[in-house]
């Protein structure tokens, strides 16, 4: 009898990992060096030896920062399970698994489709920790945060050049209509299109607008509602057409495609507001998740 032994695949070095996920957020290795209390030439060896194990270029250097090559984007998702999985584990055995209370927004087309999930996914391993959970609009989520109502919220990212965030994805603006819905008929006669939009201020509605303006298709907004679930009611009721994603659309409704031009992408967006040591470990790991379920969304 022979015995065929395989080559096992070296197995990816924590530490090495640790170094080039705080690596790529710090946008510098020197940064991540000190933040993790080493040199910047162990820091260093760290991604060399990653580099090797993986037997890919991870980085590259883009002007003073670091950018991802393709093959550092696929592993820096699993980079951030792996850690967060072992830090995990060390303080379960530690006996610290988190406590206390966290305090979750999420703009309305993620509430439904993402917040059981990942939510589910947070109590099922932290069952100390008090959620408060809030699905609401964008300004409303903003304003909840900058009033220290909310500790984190998973929204688009807001158009105010002088806010910074964290852009953790992207999604594709589509027209939405019923399937019923004659718009080939609509376009050909020069008639303006019914709009289905939220009141302002709404990035979604201001996109639709000057997408059409643009393109001097007219329109008309017949229908205004304060809710995601009011817009959804009024276009599966063939009232009109409106701009949203993908996230959380009806069965029932499509996308016009290439009928109407496109209205974009909005980045999706994670904002945090003041963060203490206590606070810090829960928002981690809801950080993780959220970008794990967005990676169904894209």
């Amino acid at each position: 009898m022979r015995i065929i032994m395989e080559k096992l695949a070296p197995t990816l070095d924590l530490d090495a990992l640790r170094s080039f996920v705080t690596g790529i957020e710090c946008g510098s290795f020197a940064l991540a060096a000190t933040r993790l209390c080493r040199s910047t030439s162990a820091v260093s060896a760290q991604l060399k030896k990653l580099e090797q194990q993986c037997g890919a270029q991870l980085v590259v250097k883009d002007g003073r920062h670091l950018a991802l090559t393709r093959n550092g984007e696929i592993l820096m998702g699993y980079a951030r399970r792996l850690l967060a999985l072992n830090d995990e584990a060390k303080r379960a055995l530690k006996g610290e698994l988190l406590q206390g209370e966290i305090r979750i927004g999420m703009q309305e087309d993620f509430g439904e489709s993402l917040m059981p999930g990942i939510l589910g996914e947070f109590k099922r391993h932290h069952p100390g920790m008090r959620i408060i959970a809030r699905v609401d609009r964008n300004q409303a989520l903003l304003n909840a945060l900058d009033e220290n109502a909310l500790d984190m919220a998973l929204l688009w990212q807001p158009e105010s050049v002088q806010r910074t965030c964290k852009i953790i994805g992207q999604c594709q603006l589509e027209w939405i209509l019923h399937a019923d819905f004659d718009l080939s008929t609509l376009l050909e006669h020069g008639e303006p299109l019914p709009l289905v939009m939220f009141d302002n201020p709404c990035l979604m509605r201001s996109r639709a607008i000057a997408c059409l303006d643009r393109a001097g298709i007219p329109w008309r907004v017949i229908f205004v509602s304060h809710s995601l679930s009011g817009i959804w009611a009024a276009v599966q009721a063939g009232l009109g057409i409106t701009v949203r994603t993908r996230v959380g659309m009806p069965g029932i409704l499509r996308t016009a495609g290439s009928m109407l031009p496109s209205p974009g992408s909005l980045g999706i967006s994670l904002e945090q507001g003041q963060v203490n040591d206590a606070d810090q470990g829960a928002q981690t790991v809801l950080a993780h998740l959220m970008e794990e379920a967005l990676l169904s969304v894209k």
